[in-house]
């Protein structure tokens, strides 16, 4: 099996539970962690369909939006009081 499809089905995993963490108590981080992994599994299938090298420049903007939500989520777990 190759990397991309073990990273595109963990990916989307950890999107669909920050989604269903999100609905059942209202945290915001855990939408922002379900959309960070939501934009890697984005970035996994684009390069399973063979479009990482058209878009390449895309690729680095959806993977730099999904490191910016986590850390956001990540942050804002931190300052909780």
């Amino acid at each position: 099996m190759d990397i991309t499809i073990v990273n595109l089905i963990l990916a989307s995993a950890v999107m669909v539970l920050g989604i269903w963490a999100y609905a059942r108590k209202k945290v915001g981080a855990a939408l922002l962690v379900g959309i960070a992994f939501g934009l890697f599994a984005t970035a996994h299938l684009l390069t399973l369909l063979g479009l990482a090298g058209t878009l390449h420049t895309l690729l680095i903007v959806i993977r730099t939006l999904g490191y910016l939500a986590a850390l956001v989520a990540v942050y804002r777990i931190g300052t909780q009081n």
